[in-house]
């Protein structure tokens, strides 16, 4: 799938430039908003926006925190979301570590450290998807991973415990998102 710089030229001549992926071609098409705070995925793979540009207007689409163990597997994954045009969501050591190898990265605080912000973002439905891997090596953290997985399912928010499982709905995702383009 091709990703790159694109612009957008609205009919009054105002530009502006962000992010393409899907197919590397020139389109006219309509404009169109779209406010929900959740369903992105059914958002972009809707053929009710054939030949149209949706424009999320909600900041966040995308929530994902993991164990250390796991971050260098996780990385291509997070990164694959973050190409398709989902906000990331980690607390400090995570998002560091995504930021330090090139994904913009909203930080949050740790639950064990006194912080709820996690868990407000799921509440408040700014939260797609929840990848929150258990630490089986280290068991560090293991309350704090244990309420985020606990508040996502009582916020109707999809859950993933396995990168593997992350890989397949990425591979979903990337063949039924159309041709759009974030900016």
């Amino acid at each position: 799938m091709w990703q790159g710089k694109k612009k957008l030229i609205l009919s009054d001549g105002s530009e502006y430039v962000g992010v393409g992926f899907g197919a590397d071609r020139e389109v006219v098409c309509e404009l169109v908003f779209n406010t929900s705070m959740a369903g992105y995925q059914e958002i972009v793979s809707d053929p009710s926006y054939t030949d149209q540009a949706v424009v999320m207007t909600y900041p966040l689409i995308g929530n994902y925190g993991m164990t250390d163990e796991d971050k260098t597997e996780a990385l291509p994954l997070i990164r694959r979301f973050y190409n398709l045009g989902f906000n990331i969501e980690a607390t400090e050591g995570t998002g560091r570590f995504l930021k330090e190898n090139g994904i913009r990265t909203r930080i949050r605080g740790r639950l064990s450290d006194g912080s709820e912000e996690i868990l407000d973002s799921i509440r408040a439905g700014y939260v797609s998807y929840v990848i929150n891997t258990r630490a089986v090596l280290s068991g560090v953290h293991f309350e704090d991973g244990a309420a985020i997985r606990q508040c996502a399912v009582q916020n109707g928010v999809t859950t993933f415990t396995s990168l593997d499982t992350v890989r397949i709905v990425l591979d979903v995702l990337e063949t039924t998102v159309p041709e759009i383009a974030t900016i």
